[in-house]
């Protein structure tokens, strides 16, 4: 925030049409009421109700990825990504350590800085005793989005889709037209499960058969419910894949139903299900997770945040530990350093 974009005019454009809504977007840009749905199912990665600023942000920025790069995902699995990463560390003569919970930031062993994947609420458990007041306040006020509701399939064949298209996508939104999908995250934010969820599909086995055994397909699929839902929202979900793929439930072979309390406790950064980690509103997409001129430090010398409850938010991106390790080398520069006792 506190410095000039590289391209300050081209970053105002984005955002006279960013911070719209998405609902009033897509009626004043896109023609018909396909480019319509295709945008609201992009913006509606927001978790946010789309008549609600910033969401046509989302929908711009996801939209844009996906012209210019597409929206790839990695050959044999998402591990793949953690196991790059960590080959990086191990190159650099780094030491990962896993199997302990770290209940104290007095558990950490002496560094120049501390950087944490958590979200304000690990936060405040952590490292609530060495955090100021007005700082712990600020985390203790942070606010949690909508939750997810995931399904994991294995299928006996590709799923058999109406529309041929959708055959030759990795990830499938399943939503209707823009009213419809609107309607559904106006519910969810009402914290009533819509009849007809908002789904996100994917189905990588149709480009990646090394996830599957032979002639056997994977998929795995999520809606959006309300913060914390301890419902099961298995058959809307599948009622609204059957609706676009009629046929689909006669292909399952087995299923793995998860809702936002099983997610939180494999991640416990999924605080309600919030795989965004914090809520999307404007104010909260601007200041994350308090409001400071770098949203990555904390008033501890040596401390920083690094997790999607930052900047620039959730997705597979990475800025988020990006800019905190910017912040951290900066700070260490200027012979800020971490202190392991009070």
């Amino acid at each position: 925030m506190l410095h000039l974009p590289r391209h300050p005019l081209l970053l105002a454009r984005f955002g006279l049409s960013a911070l719209l809504p998405a609902s009033v977007l897509a009626r004043a840009r896109f023609r018909g009421e396909r480019a319509r749905a295709l945008f609201a199912g992009i913006a509606a990665h927001s978790l946010r109700p789309l008549d609600t600023c910033p969401t046509s942000a989302f929908g711009l920025l996801l939209g844009a990825a996906g012209h210019a790069v597409g929206w790839p995902f990695p050959l044999g699995g998402a591990q793949r990504i953690s196991e790059a990463l960590a080959s990086v560390l191990r190159d650099a003569g780094s030491e990962i350590t896993t199997g302990v919970e770290v209940t104290s930031a007095g558990d950490l062993p002496p560094a120049r800085a501390v950087l944490l994947d958590l979200t304000p609420r690990q936060v405040l458990a952590v490292a609530g005793a060495r955090l100021p007041d007005g700082y712990r306040r600020a985390l203790a006020r942070f606010r949690y989005g909508p939750g997810a509701f995931k399904v994991d399939y294995a299928l006996s064949a590709p799923i058999p889709w109406r529309a041929r298209e959708c055959a030759l996508a990795g990830t499938v939104h399943l939503g209707g037209p823009l009213d419809e999908i609107a309607r559904a995250a106006r519910a969810v934010a009402a914290g009533q499960l819509p009849d007809r969820p908002f789904v996100l599909l994917a189905q990588h086995t149709l480009f990646d058969p090394s996830r599957a055994p032979a002639g056997r397909h994977t998929a795995w699929a999520y809606c959006h419910v309300p913060h914390g839902f301890a419902g099961d929202a298995t058959q809307a979900l599948e009622a609204q894949i059957e609706r676009f793929a009629p046929g689909f439930r006669d292909l399952v072979l087995a299923r793995s139903a998860r809702g936002p309390a099983d997610l939180e406790r494999e991640n416990p950064n999924l605080v309600g299900g919030d795989v965004g980690a914090g809520e999307t509103s404007l104010r909260q997409t601007l200041f994350r997770p308090a409001v400071r001129a770098i949203p990555w430090s904390t008033p501890v010398a040596g401390l920083f945040l690094c997790s999607a409850s930052t900047p620039p938010g959730g997705g597979v991106h990475g800025m988020c530990g990006y800019l905190a390790a910017r912040a951290a080398l900066r700070a260490a520069d200027r012979g800020e350093r971490w202190s392991p006792t009070l």
